[in-house]
């Protein structure tokens, strides 16, 4: 079974509706989601690893700069080194994916 991914929307109505009983706005909800990838961002750039216990851990990971060929013309070019950021989730995560 396939289904589309959660939207940030869908993310905000949910937040509201778990914490209906602390009328929580959907402005103020949206709020709180934008701090949170703010200071996500903001801890990856910094100290390149931000863990959560239960769900998991963002690390950020240096990737070489390296060769690879165009599949239209068959040149080679060179792909820049850079930064990326990797996922291991947390044992709780997984099983309950299960």
């Amino acid at each position: 079974m396939h289904k589309d991914p959660m939207t940030k929307k869908e993310l905000v109505e949910k937040l509201v509706v778990l914490h209906k009983k602390r009328q929580l706005s959907k402005a103020a909800a949206e709020d709180i989601i934008e701090s949170l990838f703010h200071h996500l961002t903001f801890a990856l750039k910094r100290s390149t690893r931000f863990s959560y216990p239960g769900f998991g851990t963002f690390v950020v990971r240096r990737r070489k700069a390296r060769k690879a060929r165009n599949p239209k013309t068959g040149e080679e070019i060179t792909i820049k080194a850079a930064r990326r950021v990797s996922f291991k989730p947390a044992t709780d995560l997984k099983n309950r994916l299960n």
